[in-house]
């Protein structure tokens, strides 16, 4: 019964008519939307109307929330979800935004019981019980510019799909089982290759950073397809066929090579 209300709740959302304010902001911060078929412009727009109305948003550090800030972050996560079913990432409730790159605690451990604190300058998180964090700042570095293959939403969303099932382990919920043997094929050969270029000092079009674990990898390859759609394409032809059936899109087309 609650879903069907929340179904007919999330409808209605959809059929209203989007602001012209948020379609300006979204226009000048988001310039990737300029790119997109006019179907899925329209279509983004109604997931961004049901994301603000679903999701909190929370200013930290003394930010102060705007209109602006909001729907930038919204329109960039909504991205992952075109053509799609979609829960609106379910498990998700809050938005935590700082101004600039924020300091968080860490812990690793060294053996013996024991274990290092520290701390680490962060550009955005994405944690299990319904949190991401983001730096304002650098949402709107990565943003606007198409072609640095750095995307601070696209990669913190990217670990909400993946969780989504419960696990951070590069595997989202997939369409079909029959999906999850090439998947897993695919993305661990990937993975496995960008660690040996990594620890050889070999650059690729995927960040390094991919090589920490199974989950980066799925979340750096996702700001790549993106926003390097042609060049991963290129050198990585089943990573970008992989990814270009999950999330039903096909950057390449929309970019002159």
């Amino acid at each position: 019964m609650f879903g069907m209300f929340r179904n007919r709740r999330r409808e209605r959302l959809r059929s209203q008519p989007f602001p012209h304010s948020w379609l300006d902001i979204i226009k000048k911060n988001v310039p990737i939307f300029n790119r997109l078929p006019q179907a899925d412009q329209r279509e983004l727009q109604e997931h961004i109307q049901v994301f603000l109305a679903e999701k909190f948003f929370e200013g930290c550090g003394g930010l102060e929330l705007t209109e602006e800030i909001k729907v930038t972050i919204a329109a960039q996560a909504c991205l992952l979800l075109l053509h799609r079913e979609t829960g609106y990432y379910p498990r998700l409730i809050t938005i935590l935004v700082y101004p600039h790159a924020y300091v968080a605690k860490g812990i690793q451990p060294i053996g013996g019981g024991a274990v290092l604190e520290f701390e680490t300058a962060r550009l955005g998180e994405a944690w299990k019980d319904g949190v991401v964090v983001l730096s304002w700042d650098d949402v709107r570095q990565g943003a606007s510019d198409l072609h640095d293959g750095h995307n601070v939403v696209l990669h913190e969303f990217a670990h909400q799909l993946d969780q989504q099932d419960g696990s951070a382990d590069g595997a989202p919920i997939l369409e079909h089982h029959s999906q999850y043997v090439t998947w897993a094929r695919v993305l661990s050969h990937e993975y496995d290759q960008l660690r040996r270029d990594t620890e050889q000092g070999r650059t690729d079009v995927l960040d390094e950073y991919g090589a920490t674990n199974p989950a980066e990898f799925f979340a750096v390859a996702t700001e790549c397809f993106f926003e390097k759609p042609i060049p991963l394409r290129r050198k990585h032809p089943r990573l970008y066929e992989e990814l270009k059936a999950y999330y039903r899109q096909d950057p390449a087309s929309l970019v002159s090579s």
